[in-house]
Formats: structure tokens, C-alpha cells, sequence
């Protein structure tokens, strides 16, 4: 059925539980010990601590909000689940608000962890772009719908994937030689079998460290390349330059995807955001067996 937010979900004082709400399933003593914990902090020491929303006056949460402590101590408990950071987003501005700032930065480091300390050994607190366009470059591969010309491909939806690796190794790949000391992170390609044209296509995607001090940005400046008229980030909503325009994509990308030579259109958008598609080489009959 349809989601509907429920206020009890944040009511700690009420009958019903954050388990009643997500959906019911068996626990031990270890976490009922856990949650009573939990509840108990929160009733005690952050419930009283109530905030008006002041943007708007038709907000269903106009009688006050829950302190940030509390909210985190919530979503810290459901292990940062992204389906429910966005599905409270769309209460009203202010949980917008506090899910960009704080909910998405914590989603993020507990999924890869390493790779969001790398991003900001800089020591700066955010991260080019936002929290929540980072946190969707982690769990959703953006495919290629009918009404964009991001790639020369029939269209292939978007979905979230289960799991996927980023690998600053890899991402060497795809940088030419004057910018290998620039910091990029590149997923494995996501396989969409006889789904194109030519084959099978896969979907990369990936992120540059500290991009607006980096080589390849400067380049793309230096070279004067024209951003893309019409299309936008599919994560951020930020303009793009097209790599394969600027000449700037390597053979060894070929390589590492396992791609045909001139297959591959990769986009890198002015927060740092990579997309990119190209069509995969079969597998030979070895590798189908195993």
C-alpha cells in the first residue's frame, strides 16, 4: 500500500514502538534490553526538548519537534535505514533540513566508511555536493530513461543496488596520465544483460575527492569544454561535462570494465559526481561455466 507517515513513529512516549512501526519481527532479550534503553533516554532526557516548525504554518508537526539528539538516537537504532531518512524528509522542511545535514552524513559513513574518511582527510565537515546526493550515488545505479541523452542507449530504468564496491584503484583507470594524481572513486559496473542495443550494458558511476582543486576539473576548464545543454547530474542536478567530448577517457577504462574500444560515454558533473555506460564484451565460455 501507500507510505504514510506516522507521528507515533516518533513518539516516544506512546504505546507503539519503532519495531511497530518499521514492521514487526522476533527479538531477544539482548535488543528489547536495547530499546527499553533507548526509551528511556529519550523520554527522560530528549522528548521535552521541542522545537516549532517556523516554515510553514499548515506543517502537520506545528505542535513541535523532537530535538536533533533524539531523532539521531532514532535513526542510529534503525542502522541509518535510507528508505525511512527519505520517507521523513517529506514531512515538512525541517526534517528535510536536519536528514541532509546529519541522517545522510551518517548513512554514508556507515556504508563505506574508508572511503567517506579519505573524502574528507581534507578536514572539511560536508562533502562536494551534499550528503543525500553522495548517500544516492552509494545504493542506486541511475540508468538511462527515455526522455534523456545522457547516453546513446535504449532505455534502462534506474534501481537501487544491494551492494556495490568503490575502488580508488580502479578509479586510476579512468583518469589519462597528466591526472593520475587526482582521487577517484569508481564502482564495478552494473550489468544490464541484452538490454542494449549492442549487447550487454553496463552502468558505472563514482566520485571525485577535493574536484574543485583537481587536475581534471582544471583541465576541462583550461580546454574551455562545454557543459551539457540540457541534461543534469542524476545526483546532485549539477550541470556535466561530457569526458568523451573532452577527450579525456582512457583506454585502460576500457580495460578495467571489461568494454569494447570506444564504447564508453562518462559524464562528470561540476560537484564531482562520475556517470558513465558502455557495452560489455561477452564472456567467453570459460568464465560462463564457473
Amino acid at each position: 500500500g501507500q507510505l504514510r507517515w506516522d507521528p507515533s513513529f516518533l513518539a516516544f512516549g506512546s504505546n507503539r514502538g519503532i519495531n511497530d512501526t518499521v514492521g514487526s519481527f522476533s527479538r531477544g532479550p539482548e535488543e528489547e534490553s536495547k530499546e527499553c534503553n533507548l526509551y528511556f533516554v529519550a523520554d527522560r532526557m530528549l522528548v521535552r526538548k521541542q522545537y516549532r516548525c517556523t516554515h510553514s504554518a499548515s506543517c502537520i508537526c506545528i505542535k513541535g519537534h523532537l530535538s536533533e539528539d533524539a531523532i539521531y538516537l532514532v535513526f542510529r537504532h534503525l542502522n541509518w535505514n535510507p528508505r525511512l531518512i527519505a520517507l521523513m524528509s517529506c514531512v515538512c522542511k525541517w526534517f528535510d533540513e536536519i536528514a541532509k545535514r546529519i541522517l545522510w552524513k551518517e548513512f554514508c559513513r556507515s556504508r563505506a566508511p574508508k572511503m567517506m574518511l579519505d573524502l574528507q582527510s581534507c578536514g572539511s565537515h560536508s562533502v562536494d555536493g551534499s550528503w543525500k546526493a553522495l548517500g544516492k550515488l552509494l545504493i542506486y545505479c541511475s540508468g538511462c530513461s527515455s526522455h534523456r541523452g545522457l547516453f546513446n542507449i535504449t532505455h534502462i530504468p534506474g534501481h537501487f543496488v544491494y551492494r556495490t564496491r568503490f575502488s580508488r584503484t580502479c578509479g586510476k583507470s579512468f583518469l589519462i596520465p597528466q591526472c593520475r594524481t587526482d582521487d577517484l572513486y569508481v564502482s564495478d559496473p552494473c550489468e544490464h544483460l541484452d538490454q542494449g542495443d549492442d549487447g550487454d550494458v553496463g552502468f558505472f558511476r563514482g566520485v571525485f575527492k577535493s574536484f574543485p582543486i583537481s587536475t581534471v576539473r582544471k583541465m576541462l576548464t583550461d580546454r574551455q569544454v562545454i557543459l551539457h545543454p540540457t541534461e543534469v547530474c542524476p545526483y546532485c542536478k549539477a550541470k556535466l561535462w561530457n569526458m568523451l567530448q573532452a577527450k579525456m577517457i582512457p583506454r585502460s577504462a576500457c580495460i578495467r570494465l571489461g568494454a569494447y574500444d570506444d564504447s564508453i560515454e562518462c559524464f562528470v558533473c561540476l560537484n564531482g559526481h562520475m556517470v558513465g555506460a558502455c557495452t560489455l564484451l561477452p564472456l567467453s565460455d570459460s568464465e560462463e561455466q564457473c
